[in-house]
């Protein structure tokens, strides 16, 4: 009903109304001019019913103002609600596009907090994401945390009914509800898990310390849905981009880099190494009889042995180094800040912890390497891998599982700048 439909009913039933009272008093009227000129019986029979007309007239009139009165209450609420409903709309769309321009996991956490703040202000949030190994959820942020509500740095699925069970879960102890593991405290909690596509990517969670908790909770679970919804189809798209990205960088077996990263990470790291006047080595390694190993055993221990050789060396490597599979079973290692002197030790720890896995395996595993360094023995990016290479050949000559260094080159430990063009 609109509001031209809304002024015409009340103007109806306005009118209804007067020709109704004015029907009655005409009546009253008549009545008492006929009871003052009758017999003095008939004036008294007139007179009481003179006053039961004007007292029906006067209870239905305010039986009808008090019934549209009502009504006129009832359409103001409906209007206040479908102007809610509206707002609330127009909110969500805000959000979805907003969402679109997400770069990652932060950027999406953002907008669903402003979103949250603006449609559901007087309640606490949270969001998680899964880890890369999908056994965890990490907090991603909280906002409208206090003393009752703060949110843990990580959860665990198993722990949390709403993820095992991939509906929405109301955790409220006054309540006397079934509460998840996590949950603490005496603040209640609506959790909702962000599914798109078949896989659970996060959880949601809104909170209220409000008296009667677990019945606000259920009145904004459609809101809290919508929110998780949207936040559902971002998360899934920002997987799927981080997963394109990492098979663009990453060798699909080992996990390493691949070689055009390699190649541009160690053109960066020559270029601050010149900048801080500091060096940066390359170590190339290739697993020894590594044909032999695949056309004896299979290429599936080939593949495994590959994987653990990875593991084995970043696990004893800086989190700054750079690991990469340079072809088949040949593998680089980027050294920034570490000069020729230091990389020698650095590769024979590699070699030996290779070596090491020969139990494991049984079969006999071990590398050959070869190293060279900018400036020690390289002037620039282009140079060091295939001296780098030259050396690792040396160290196949001379029987494999050892280390050989490129030889240095003359006023080594003067760096040169280069011209900068403009």
């Amino acid at each position: 009903m609109n509001h031209n439909d809304i002024l015409s009913t009340d103007s109806a039933r306005a009118r209804l109304w007067r020709v109704a009272f004015h029907t009655i008093h005409g009546l009253a009227c008549v009545i008492t001019a006929l009871a003052l000129f009758g017999p003095e019986h008939l004036v008294r029979m007139a007179a009481a019913f003179a006053v039961a007309v004007m007292t029906t007239g006067l209870l239905l009139g305010l039986t009808l103002s008090h019934k549209a009165h009502a009504e006129q209450v009832e359409r103001a609420g409906m209007v206040a609600d479908a102007r809610d409903a509206r707002q609330q709309t127009e909110e969500l769309f805000a959000m979805t596009d907003m969402l679109q321009s997400a770069d990652g996991y932060d950027d999406a956490a953002a907008v669903l907090m402003a979103t949250s703040m603006r449609l559901l202000p007087g309640y606490g949030g949270a969001l998680y994401v899964f880890n890369n190994s999908r056994d965890r959820l990490d907090l991603a942020l909280a906002w409208n945390g206090d003393e009752q509500f703060s949110a843990p740095e990580s959860l665990l699925p198993s722990n949390c009914w709403a993820l095992k069970r991939g509906k929405a879960h109301v955790n409220d102890r006054g309540a006397a509800t079934l509460c998840c593991m996590h949950h603490l405290g005496s603040v209640a909690t609506l959790e909702l898990p962000m599914i798109a596509k078949g896989a659970v990517y996060g959880l949601l969670i809104l909170a209220t310390p409000a008296e009667g908790a677990a019945e606000r909770l259920s009145g904004v679970r459609r809101i809290g849905q919508a929110l998780g919804d949207s936040m559902s189809l971002a998360l899934s798209n920002i997987a799927l981009r981080e997963k394109l990205r990492t098979q663009s960088l990453r060798d699909p077996l080992t996990g390493l880099y691949n070689r055009r990263y390699m190649e541009d990470a160690l053109e960066r790291f020559v270029s601050l190494g010149e900048r801080s006047s500091t060096a940066t080595s390359v170590i190339m390694i290739d697993l020894d009889n590594f044909k032999r190993l695949n056309d004896e055993n299979g290429h599936a221990k080939g593949d495994a042995v590959l994987r653990d050789v990875a593991a084995q060396l970043v696990g004893a490597l800086r989190p700054s180094d750079v690991i990469a599979r340079y072809g088949g079973e040949e593998l680089v290692v980027i050294l920034p800040s570490c000069a020729l002197d230091d990389a020698r030790p650095k590769a024979e720890m590699l070699r030996a912890r290779i070596e090491g896995l020969t139990e494991a395996h049984g079969v006999p595993i071990s590398a050959s390497f070869g190293i060279a360094c900018v400036p020690d023995t390289s002037a620039n990016a282009i140079d060091v891998i295939p001296m780098a290479d030259n050396a690792l050949y040396l160290a196949k000559q001379a029987g494999k599982n050892c280390i050989r260094v490129a030889e240095r080159r003359s006023g080594a430990h003067e760096f040169q700048p280069r011209l900068a063009v403009g």
